[in-house]
C-alpha cells in the first residue's frame, strides 16, 4: 500500500512553522543561540533599534537573552506557509537601564528559504516602549528621533562590546 505524499508546499509550510515555533521556544528558554540557529548566514533583521546581517543577528540575540534574568516570552498568531511567516509576541522583563518594567508587543514578519529566516522585520510603537522603558523621558521624547537615535546608537555599542567579551562567537 502506497502512502500518499504531501504536496511540497503543504511540507514547506509546516516546515517553516516547525522553524518559527523552534525559534520562539528559543527565545521562551532565553537561548540566544538556538535562536540565531534558525537564521541563514546572510539572513537581515531590522526593527526600531536594531539593523543587521548576518552573525551579528544571533549576537543580538543571545545579549538579549543572556542580559534579560526575568525576561518572559510568549508567541502568539504565529502562521507560515512556503514562504514566509508571521507572529506577535509579547516579552515581560525590566529594562536594566532604569529597573523599570516592561510589557513589550511585538509584530513580527518573515521571509524564509529553505528552512531559515532570510528576513525578519519586528514592529512595534517605539513611543509605548520608550515610556515603559525610560519612564519620564520616555513619556515626554519618546516620540523624537533625538531620542530614536540614542536609543539606537546606545543598544549598538552595547552590541559591539557584547560582540567583543564574547569568546569564540562571530558576529
Amino acid at each position: 500500500m502506497r502512502i500518499p505524499r504531501k504536496p511540497r508546499a503543504a511540507m514547506t509550510a509546516s516546515s517553516n512553522r516547525a522553524l518559527l515555533e523552534r525559534f520562539y521556544a528559543a527565545f521562551s528558554a532565553r537561548d540566544g543561540s538556538g535562536m540565531g540557529a534558525c537564521y541563514g548566514a546572510a539572513a537581515h533583521f531590522r526593527d526600531p533599534v536594531f539593523e543587521l546581517e548576518g552573525a551579528r543577528i544571533g549576537a543580538m540575540w543571545r545579549m538579549l537573552c543572556s542580559r534579560g534574568a526575568d525576561l518572559r516570552i510568549e508567541a502568539t498568531d504565529l502562521s507560515a506557509n512556503t514562504d514566509s511567516g508571521s507572529a506577535t509576541w509579547h516579552a515581560g522583563y525590566t529594562f536594566s537601564a532604569t529597573g523599570r518594567p516592561v510589557h513589550h508587543v511585538v509584530a513580527s514578519q518573515f521571509r524564509i528559504r529553505d528552512v531559515a529566516i532570510v528576513d525578519q522585520q519586528d514592529r512595534f510603537p517605539f513611543w509605548r516602549w520608550s515610556r515603559q522603558a525610560l519612564g519620564p523621558a520616555g513619556l515626554l521624547l519618546g516620540w523624537t528621533p533625538m531620542l530614536q537615535s540614542k536609543v539606537r546608537a546606545n543598544a549598538n555599542r552595547a552590541l559591539q562590546a557584547f560582540v567583543q567579551s564574547e569568546p569564540g562567537q562571530t558576529g
